[in-house]
């Protein structure tokens, strides 16, 4: 493994290439990518719907998914075409554009998470 990088302002090194902010290391070897862990939580699927900051428009949030990130943006491509609507994955979230609760409670049921309605 190359040498720590101590510099605290470097991003870049003509010898090593970027470097990453955090534990000082090129980015190539960067031991902060390899600690990413799936968040363990209580096994329970929510689902809920939110428009808080997003001008009155509504969108359904899965939370609680016991995923890593590739496999969270996997189900968000599924789940958006069964819901025929756009979304995005943020902080280990699903975002679904608007109000399709009802259709992703069952179709995460029959896919074998336990799930409940968040919210009212």
């Amino acid at each position: 493994m190359p040498p720590k990088i101590t510099s605290p302002g470097l991003v870049y090194s003509t010898e090593h290439g970027a470097i990453c902010p955090k534990c000082g290391h090129p980015k190539a070897r960067c031991a902060c990518s390899r600690q990413q862990s799936v968040a363990k939580g209580d096994g329970i699927v929510r689902v809920g719907r939110e428009t808080k900051g997003r001008k009155g428009k509504g969108v359904t949030l899965i939370s609680g998914l016991p995923l890593d990130e590739a496999s969270l943006q996997h189900l968000a491509k599924q789940l958006k075409q069964r819901c025929g609507s756009g979304g995005t994955v943020k902080d280990g979230v699903i975002e679904i554009q608007g109000d399709h609760r009802s259709l992703l409670l069952d179709e995460l049921t029959k896919q074998g998470y336990r799930v409940k309605q968040a919210g009212g």
